[in-house]
């Protein structure tokens, strides 16, 4: 099925959300986040503060969606693009891995602003909510089961396994924030490799995907 281009108005909300995010994630890297407002962004981004509150609730979420941008979708596509005959919770595992190590045009310098302060890794860990309803799509082509409630009850599994993993990624056991007992916003630089994380995360779904598919086997 062929996707349809997007429209004049689609493509504008699109400049403008990405103007917006590039502006927050800049001016948090050059001045701390603590030191930019809402009204900064909106500025640099050339719109007004009411329009920055029609696409963002907040600093933070702006700042984590310069990084995050698109990941969900492009964690179905991945998914979508894998051989039918590779099995689905290889392709899932492989796609989530992908996408969530991939730091993109930023670099590392702007995951470790996200990851070293408070607010921005739980606006952070916030965003893996959005993979359910891209995957659930894709998983139900796969399955060719649309109608099921399955693709739907995998997706959200997956989702919810990768907070998890990045929960343990971001706040590993033994640390000060984990123990309750932060200072200075309670600081982790993770150490860890994520893909790590990530896979020991997913690995307990791969029985219900493996399941799934055979019950949709001709």
């Amino acid at each position: 099925m062929t996707t349809p281009p997007p429209g004049l108005r689609q493509r504008k909300k699109q400049a403008t959300r990405e103007a917006l995010r590039e502006a927050a994630l800049r001016l948090a890297v050059e001045h701390g986040p603590d030191q930019v407002r809402v009204e900064d962004i909106a500025e640099a981004a050339g719109v007004s503060p009411r329009t920055y509150n029609n696409y963002f609730a907040s600093r933070e979420q702006a700042i984590v969606s310069a990084v995050t941008a698109d990941r969900e979708a492009r964690v179905a596509a991945a998914v979508a693009t894998r051989p039918a005959a590779v099995r689905l919770a290889d392709a899932v595992t492989q796609a989530v891995v992908e996408q969530y190590t991939n730091t993109g045009e930023h670099g590392p310098e702007a995951l470790l602003l996200i990851t070293t302060r408070t607010p921005l890794r739980d606006a952070f860990l916030d965003t893996t909510a959005g993979i359910e309803p891209a995957l659930t799509a894709v998983i139900a082509e796969r399955l060719g089961d649309t109608e099921a409630h399955t693709a739907r009850v995998l997706a959200a599994s997956v989702a919810a396994a990768v907070r998890i993993a990045l929960e343990g990624w971001l706040r590993p056991a033994g640390s000060a924030e984990a123990a309750g007992t932060s200072g200075a916003e309670g600081l982790v630089v993770p150490s860890d490799p994520l893909a790590d994380h990530l896979r020991a995360a997913l690995a307990p779904l791969a029985p219900a995907f493996d399941a799934a598919e055979r019950r949709t086997q001709p």
